[in-house]
């Protein structure tokens, strides 16, 4: 099966690190110029470099790093207007920026709640609105949402972070059915228990003596298949979404979670 995304442009949110950076990496690899967007100037520079070293990414494959807060639309639009002057229209739209924040129900506040939807869910429709409109009148397209297994399966304390991604679910069905007569196809990839820079995060906070390696061994003991779950097999799926090889799915959400979410 061939994933190729030559001549394409990718534009990948949340990309200076973890599962951002992983998706752009194999991006770059399948022949795509990728946009790297991100809050930080340094992690980004570091990203680029580290796209831009790898033996697999071929000579002529762009890489262009864009600071932007995905939660400011005037951000937004001015990353945007750099990257199709720079790398060209967007071809590949992934929406993956985004935070953890959970917390009992009466205990998060309305500023909590604006932040995590105008980050989650705002960035992904004020990015889809710029970069729809051009895919639409070149008759092809990819967007994917990255969302995470909370917004099939929401469990208690996990307010607002599973309600902005459900809400991110239903915009991926309402932009799969415009998106389909003009070969737009969008999907969501749901993340479930996978090794990233965020766990490495959550292990840190827990002020616990178990060192990280053994943390991730412990917290994969959940997972149907035993382990945890790595940014290079998450990325494998979306570069077979963006490619021509997905060709035939739109409007899915799916679980990239070793079997972890009791809906299917």
């Amino acid at each position: 099966m061939d994933c190729r995304m030559d001549g394409r442009t990718a534009l990948v949110t949340g990309a200076s690190m973890g599962l951002g950076l992983a998706m752009a990496l194999e991006f770059a690899k399948s022949g795509a110029n990728v946009a790297l967007l991100a809050r930080r100037a340094d992690v980004l520079a570091e990203a680029k470099a580290k796209i831009e070293a790898d033996p697999a990414v071929k000579t002529g494959v762009k890489v262009g790093a864009f600071v932007c807060d995905v939660g400011d639309p005037a951000d937004i639009a001015s990353a945007h207007e750099s990257i199709v002057r720079e790398l060209g229209p967007v071809d590949v739209l992934v929406n993956n920026a985004g935070s953890s924040h959970r917390g009992a129900f009466l205990e998060v506040s309305d500023e909590i709640w604006r932040a995590d939807l105008e980050l989650k869910l705002f960035g992904a429709i004020r990015l889809t609105r710029l970069t729809f409109p051009g895919m639409i009148e070149r008759k092809w397209g990819r967007i994917i949402n990255v969302l995470n297994v909370g917004a099939k399966a929401p469990p208690a304390t996990s307010a607002p972070t599973v309600v902005s991604r459900a809400a991110g679910m239903a915009l991926t069905k309402v932009l799969a059915g415009e998106g389909a007569p003009h070969n737009v196809l969008v999907n969501a990839l749901l993340v479930g228990k996978i090794v990233s820079d965020q766990i490495a995060r959550r292990h840190s906070n827990l002020e616990t003596n178990q060192s990280l390696e053994d943390y991730i061994v412990e917290s994969g003991d959940a997972v149907p298949m035993g382990r945890m779950g790595t940014a290079a097999e998450f990325a494998n799926m979306a570069c077979f979404l963006a490619s021509d090889a997905g060709s035939y799915i739109t409007g899915t959400a799916i679980n990239v979670d070793g079997g972890l979410c009791p809906v299917v």
